[in-house]
């Protein structure tokens, strides 16, 4: 088996949001070639995809190439749209989870569902969670690694998180809108440094608010490995000792503390994808493999195009270890 936690996904079409709602700043699709489309922000090229972001028939087919049972699928982050008036972010989640229920009805052996959520208003976005658990039966929800100014520690966002423990929602962190991008346009570095910075900022900011502290039944997922955040905790651990008075301010819990201990695993699970077996090994022996989960960011070039072959390429890993890493640790990242 192979459950496969980061995947994205879009409808095929949806309105000209720019035109509805009269300002700019939204994803429009432009298909203009058969199986080809660009998502442009106005006239400004943000990616080119192909039909496998929309057409489930053609995920399953790469699937079941690559072995895939089981597919999580989430929207392309582009699309939280934080920056929004609240009413129109909640308008286009409600469009993206429905869709995305829709594809998981069609095939629900092979596909799991995470919504989006108006978080800008976390009243909205509870209210959106709600609805995604209990009516359209998703697994959970993506948010990105910060709601504008709001890093994910801040009290207004709580209520969201103490929602999704209450719902025993599963909660996948996905960087976006990378801190620092304007100042490195050039050589895809928002993606390349920006990310991984990105998510160290979500898992720190959640550690040193306390936020699993106050919510002990809260699954947490952090995509590309936990970015930079397990190659840098030496660094963190030791702030957190030398400047108690900065980082002690919300909890007194030793980052590290969060991590493997004891022969328990990491307190919140990651994926998989740090495209380089050693870095792999590094981010296993720090969560342990009962908290890293197959994930491919497939259908997207920066994720790894055969899904799971970083894993079973380890010949080193013992059987039980794979298996965790393939499907068993997704399972209960999920719920399932």
């Amino acid at each position: 088996m192979k459950i496969d936690v980061h995947t994205h996904i879009l409808p095929e079409k949806w309105p000209d949001l720019e035109a509805k709602f009269g300002y700019s700043g939204f994803i429009r699709l432009d298909h203009h070639a058969p199986c080809r489309a660009k998502m442009m922000i106005g006239d400004r090229l943000f990616r080119e995809i192909g039909s496998n972001t929309w057409d489930p028939v053609q995920r399953l087919t790469d699937c079941d190439q690559s072995g895939v049972t089981l597919q999580v699928l989430s929207t392309v982050p582009v699309m939280f749209c934080y920056w929004a008036k609240p009413k129109h972010t909640l308008e286009l989640a409600q469009i993206l989870n429905d869709h995305i229920a829709g594809v998981v009805a069609g095939s629900p052996d092979r596909f799991a569902g995470l919504g989006t959520l108006p978080m800008q208003d976390p009243q909205l976005a509870c209210r959106e969670l709600d609805r995604c658990v209990n009516e359209l039966g998703l697994a959970g929800v993506e948010i990105g690694s910060h709601v504008e100014k709001w890093n994910l520690h801040e009290p207004e966002l709580f209520c969201v998180f103490e929602r999704a423990a209450q719902l025993g929602a599963a909660v996948f962190v996905h960087p976006w809108a990378m801190m620092g991008r304007d100042d490195m346009r050039r050589y895809w570095l928002p993606w390349l440094v920006g990310m991984p910075a990105e998510t160290t900022r979500a898992i720190c900011s959640m550690i040193f608010g306390g936020v699993f502290e106050k919510l002990p039944a809260l699954r947490v997922l952090f995509a590309h490995g936990g970015g930079s955040f397990p190659f840098t905790i030496g660094r963190i651990e030791h702030g957190f000792h030398c400047r108690p008075d900065l980082t002690q301010i919300d909890s007194k819990v030793n980052p590290r503390d969060y991590l493997a201990k004891d022969g328990a695993p990491a307190r919140f699970w990651v994926d998989s994808l740090t495209h380089d077996p050693d870095a792999l090994k590094y981010v296993m022996r720090e969560f342990t493999p009962r908290r890293v989960c197959l994930g491919s960011d497939y259908p997207f070039p920066l994720g790894e195009q055969e899904p799971g072959k970083l894993i079973e390429g380890m010949g080193e890993l013992e059987a039980e270890a794979r298996e965790w890493m393939l499907w068993k640790a997704a399972g209960e990242f999920l719920g399932r």
